[in-house]
């Protein structure tokens, strides 16, 4: 895809013409093609001199008095997309027939751009003519990443040598709310949060509200998904010593400890429960339920008693 020359670019390029070099030259060195610092020495230069912080402030002001064009704004193609939308096609079917038809005119446009369209265009609810609800469209939007990537994570998670180290995820049904997960990944404790939607800021807040109320040494990290729901997330670090990580897409198995136990919630919410007939006495006790059960991997003991540091022995008393 094109792209502008950048002021670094543009410094090198005076570097380059001062040092004797060609306009080939400094294409090759920039890797750009010959034209394209053709055109920026004629609109750019001034004379025979050319200044890279003028040159930059020239091509700022002629992009910001270049009128805006959208293609969406053209009649023919806002018709054809709408008739396409209210018969239940793709954003991709839409952009592919026009292309079919546009035979060389300037009709066709891309998926990418009605997807965006739909988004700034909610008030008349062109979503719910998606099968997918315009998800392709939000990914557009998606906040920055709330965290390290998981391939930096420090040895001490890996290895599972601490406790703290939480892997964190949704469990879900139709309909708003779901519960909010975080796993231990040494001692395999769960923390269960119900929550009434998915909106980034009401999860933080749940997530935050829990993690709260736990000792400083046992919350250093959470590894997240990449679902929107944990998009403000990066706010936990106002929470001392809380870093966090991010899964690679389509990789649950980087997040296998938080998978396993949302497996066994499932147990007590199958797929296709409604979570907003579960009170919050019921989530607790599954918690319990889970936290008290012992554990092959831990030896028979229970995720609580190592999570919290209590022997067989004073739990039995």
């Amino acid at each position: 895809m094109a792209r502008h020359l950048t002021m670094e670019e543009r410094d090198q390029m005076v570097q380059l013409i001062h040092q004797g070099a060609n306009q080939k030259e400094i294409a090759q060195a920039l890797q750009r093609s010959p034209s394209t610092i053709c055109r920026e020495l004629q609109r750019n230069g001034s004379g025979k001199e050319y200044l890279a912080a003028q040159a930059q402030h020239q091509a700022t002001c002629r992009r910001q008095e270049r009128p805006l064009a959208r293609k969406m704004d053209a009649p023919e193609v806002k018709a054809a997309v709408c008739r396409g939308l209210t018969q239940y096609w793709s954003p991709e079917q839409i952009a592919g027939r026009l292309e079919l038809e546009a035979a060389g005119r300037q009709h066709s446009v891309s998926a990418r751009t009605i997807y965006n369209w739909i988004s700034r265009n909610k008030a008349h609810r062109w979503q719910s003519f998606l099968r997918r609800r315009g998800k392709r469209g939000d990914r557009s939007r998606r906040p920055a990443r709330i965290g390290a990537p998981i391939r930096d994570r420090p040895d001490v998670i890996e290895t599972r040598a601490r406790l703290g180290d939480f892997e964190g995820d949704t469990v879900l049904g139709p309909g708003p709310g779901g519960l909010a997960t975080l796993v231990d990944r040494k001692s395999r404790y769960a923390i269960i949060v119900k929550i009434r939607s998915k909106y980034a800021d009401h999860v933080q807040q749940k997530i935050g509200g829990r993690l709260k109320q736990l000792d400083a040494d046992r919350r250093h990290s959470v590894t997240f998904d990449n679902g929107t729901e944990f998009a403000h997330c990066h706010r936990l670090r106002k929470h001392p010593g809380v870093e966090l990580y991010l899964c690679e897409p389509g990789k649950p198995h980087q997040r296998g400890t938080n998978e396993n136990t949302n497996g066994l919630i499932r147990q007590f919410y199958p797929k296709g429960t409604r979570f907003r007939n579960v009170t919050h006495q019921h989530v607790c006790r599954v918690q319990n339920l889970l936290n008290n059960r012992p554990r092959a991997c831990l030896g028979y003991r229970t995720p609580s008693e190592v999570f919290c540091g209590i022997s067989v022995a004073e739990n039995c008393n």
